[in-house]
């Protein structure tokens, strides 16, 4: 991904680039602090929807890598997305902005979960979490869905390999490092050689 500074290509006219490093850190600290049950799906709407950093296809993209990646996605996504904008600096100030304030937060609840873990209220809360954060990720994977359009492989298969991960990884429970690596890397051979192939 390039350093340089500046608005994507393909993102919307009307909406600015951010002017530093800092506005990444502001903007990431803020997405950082909405993901109640996951970050990913507010990223999608923050950068994509709101702020116009990216296209829905730049995003998709950033978060393909991001998931075959060591180490959770939207790290490995802040990281690509900062150095797209702003280089080393923008890695940095977005990783910073993404971490920092969720850390001192997750420290305060794991105390205090520490001490009503036997409580079946807090129990049952986790659950309706766990049922919210599945819900936003499935929300996400539908308004990214159209990017798929301009992917090389036809959306049959697409559509195929994303059915044959949800069994592997949801039902037979191969173990997701496995499915990643073999489903995964078939696929990105497949794309590379109908890629090779164009003219």
């Amino acid at each position: 991904m390039s350093g340089a500074a500046g608005q994507p290509p393909d993102a919307p006219p009307h909406q600015a680039p951010p002017r530093s490093a800092r506005d990444l850190f502001v903007a990431f600290t803020v997405l950082a602090l909405q993901g109640f049950g996951g970050v990913l799906p507010v990223a999608q709407r923050e950068l994509v929807e709101k702020r116009g950093w990216l296209s829905r296809e730049q995003f998709a993209e950033a978060l393909s890598i991001g998931q075959v990646l060591p180490g959770p996605n939207i790290v490995n996504m802040s990281l690509m997305i900062g150095d797209r904008l702003f280089g080393w600096r923008g890695a940095v100030a977005a990783m910073a902005g993404i971490l920092a304030a969720p850390l001192v937060i997750v420290l305060l609840l794991a105390l205090l979960y520490a001490q009503i873990a036997t409580q079946p209220t807090a129990a049952g809360a986790i659950r309706g979490m766990g049922a919210v954060a599945a819900g936003l990720v499935f929300a996400m994977a539908v308004k990214l869905a159209p990017t798929l359009r301009r992917n090389p492989l036809p959306l049959a298969l697409c559509g195929a390999a994303a059915l044959a991960t949800w069994v592997l990884v949801g039902i037979v429970r191969v173990p997701m490092a496995w499915v990643l690596f073999g489903l995964g890397g078939a696929m990105i051979a497949l794309a590379w050689w109908r890629l090779g192939r164009q003219p």
